[in-house]
């Protein structure tokens, strides 16, 4: 394994890239080690179709730009600013698997000049260009030149403005050619039979018109992105063959029958089956899973993730799934809502072996599977804290000046630096580990009620529940906290970034539309206004900062708060949800935004951050068997996209 290893890596527009360390790889059996290796071939051949799926021309200007990138290398002109501009949008379309920034949502401008772009487009042979079946040179920078400099083509990847047709505002390519309520009329009738039991309707699929008709083009092996599938299923099958156990072989079949047949009730068997394993060390995430990316929470992202167990930190995650029910039976929300009995509520801290997909470059700290509300009810969820990810995160903040310009004084900051680190690990167990897990829907309640303000919503929920429970003393009881000072680490760092600091991903005159940040400025601003006064905004030497003057009203006010809320998602009230959303978390005060980015831009960091993956390499002795499988942290940004590009072009 090299040795040589560092976190921080690349800077290049908002994005700083980083690496985290297989911590721990070294250690697991050969067997382990090719599981791992096979399922990370697996996770890699994913990447096209998330490009795809984030937009219909995404794949043509990735290939296209890094054409004409090498060409204008190789002819020496990469000293030309021009050049310098187009390796930068070309590193900002890898990161975002498209042309629309991967947070944000909107569409990235190119800093390089139309004519310089066509100019070097012309200068290469046609033969060498991605060109698409019967497309003239001529016809596709016609196209793409539009795409690409026009601001007002293609303006937002997901919009959720209210009052506008979702489907035909967004170029994410999940749909073609049919309205927004086309679409919520034809799954509304998939669902018309009550099922209580119901697959997740148009999960795996694009909805287009066809001659006046709807229909749905499955991703499957012989469907849509079959040519990847095909790929994936291939490495799966390699993977199988040295899994761990019986039962990780049977995911395995189930997942690839899944990818066969596209049919979404062998996807629920699957997820059951998943849920239901919990033998081994390794385990995966490969497939369809997670709706943020379409505006209507319907269709999902491709997404890959290969992981093995953290066994020191896993105890902390299994010292909070143990105790599921004790959290579940004092939560303050309704009894109603409660769930009875919490079953199968796993989580362990792992680490991250391999990113894919929508989990790559940019990847969460926390997942909670399945999605589907009555496999939870039934059979449980598994959730996972990435401790190699968080640890990258930790690392590479430490000591940048951050805390310093934006808490409000030293003994917060002190707080902070005791505790901040500690409660941030606690807060995302909470969140993936019972948060997600808890609740239920009432009889009748369909999961897709709140519609465009369903991942807002979903996601405060799992947040307030964290945030309720960081001030409780079973935490302390437990041993996951040390005393009860601790948890207002973990309020004061929450609600400052949702009144304040995540405004520094926000470009100056835009809403806020990305789930989770509207998640937390929906928590911090409706419990400003209904904490009677237990945290206020203040000015010191003509800055603004978030002052806290009562802690445990702020836990009252985030109970009030999650009994809405879960009220909201279990009754499906999508009336209420939307006047929450639309009146805390959306909106952006230019006059407080302005101040943010202009502090932040004096600390000189980036507001964004990606992971670089390990390159795993198969070790063969000399009579050609594998002895062992490297990972290697030497690749840089560019020579990682440019080999995937190469190795895993499937479409």
């Amino acid at each position: 394994m090299t040795e040589n290893f560092c976190y921080a890596g690349e800077r290049f527009a908002d994005i700083q890239m980083l690496r985290y360390r297989l911590n721990g790889f070294s250690q697991l059996t050969l067997k382990q080690k090719l599981y791992v290796y096979y399922l990370s071939e697996a996770t890699l051949w994913g990447r096209d179709i998330t490009f795809d799926q984030m937009g219909a021309d995404n794949l043509q200007i990735r290939k296209l730009m890094e054409v004409v990138c090498l060409f204008a290398r190789q002819q020496g002109l990469d000293q030309d600013p021009d050049y310098q501009e187009m390796m930068v949008y070309l590193k900002r379309l890898w990161f975002s698997n498209g042309i629309h920034h991967h947070y944000g949502g909107e569409k990235f401008i190119p800093g390089f000049s139309e004519t310089y772009w066509e100019k070097m487009v012309r200068m290469i042979s046609p033969e060498s260009l991605p060109l698409q079946e019967g497309q003239t040179v001529d016809e596709m920078i016609g196209h793409l030149k539009t795409v690409i400099f026009n601001p007002d083509v293609l303006p937002k990847r997901v919009n959720k403005t209210d009052g506008e047709d979702l489907v035909l505002t967004s170029a994410c390519n999940f749909y073609q050619n049919v309205t927004q309520n086309e679409v919520e009329a034809f799954y509304a009738q998939m669902k018309a039979d009550g099922n209580p039991q119901p697959p997740s309707w148009g999960l795996n699929s694009r909805l287009v018109k066809v001659d006046g008709e709807l229909r749905e083009l499955v991703w499957k092996e012989k469907g849509l992105y079959g040519e990847a599938i095909s790929n994936i299923i291939y490495w799966l099958q390699k993977a199988a063959e040295v899994a761990e156990n019986e039962k990780q072989r049977e995911v395995i079949e189930i997942l690839v029958d899944y990818y066969k047949t596209g049919d979404l009730h062998t996807f629920d068997q699957y997820s059951i089956k998943w849920v239901e394993c919990h033998e081994g060390d390794v385990d995966f995430i490969n497939g369809f899973i997670e709706v943020y990316d379409d505006p209507l929470g319907i269709k999902a992202t491709w997404e890959g993730l290969v992981e093995y167990k953290d066994r020191v930190a896993s105890r902390r995650t299994r010292t909070i799934s143990d105790h599921a029910q004790w959290f579940e039976d004092h939560s303050p929300v309704d009894e109603r809502f409660r769930k009875k009995v919490v079953k199968g509520v796993t989580a362990n801290a792992i680490c991250a072996a391999m990113l894919g997909g929508g989990e790559y470059p940019s990847t969460a700290i926390g997942i909670n599977l399945p999605n589907a509300d009555w496999i939870r009810a039934a059979h449980g969820s598994k959730s996972i804290t990435i401790s190699n990810i968080t640890d990258a995160y930790n690392k590479a903040a430490h000591g940048n000046g951050f805390k310093e310009e934006f808490v409000v004084d030293e003994e917060t900051l002190a707080l902070i630096a005791k505790y901040g680190d500690a409660c941030d690990d606690l807060h995302t167990d909470l969140h993936e580990c019972l948060g997600h897990g808890s609740g239920q829907l009432l009889p009748g309640t369909d999961p897709d009620a709140l519609k465009a303000y369903g991942s807002t919503i979903e996601e405060a929920r799992a947040d307030l529940f964290g945030l309720y429970y960081m001030a409780d003393a079973k935490l302390i009881e437990l041993g996951l906290l040390p005393d009860e000072q601790a948890y207002k680490a973990q309020y004061y760092s929450y609600l400052m970034n949702g009144m304040m600091t995540q405004l520094t991903r926000i470009q100056p005159g835009h809403q806020i539309e990305e789930a989770h940040m509207r998640n937390r400025a929906l928590i911090a601003r409706w419990t400003f206004d209904h904490s009677d006064g237990a945290m206020q905004m203040v000015r010191k030497e003509g800055k603004t900062y978030l002052q806290i003057t009562d802690y445990p009203k702020l836990r009252q006010a985030f109970a009030e708060l999650l009994a809405e809320i879960q009220r909201i998602k279990s009754e499906g009230d999508f009336e209420a949800a939307k006047l929450l959303v639309e009146t805390y978390a959306v909106k952006v005060d230019p006059v407080m935004h302005r101040e943010i980015l202009e502090r932040y831009k004096t600390l000189d960091l980036a507001p964004y951050k990606g992971f670089l993956n390990p390159r795993l390499m198969l070790v063969h002795a000399d009579d050609g068997s594998v002895v062992d499988v490297e990972a290697d942290y030497t690749e840089t940004y560019e020579e990682q996209m440019m080999r995937y590009s190469h190795d895993y072009a499937a479409l």
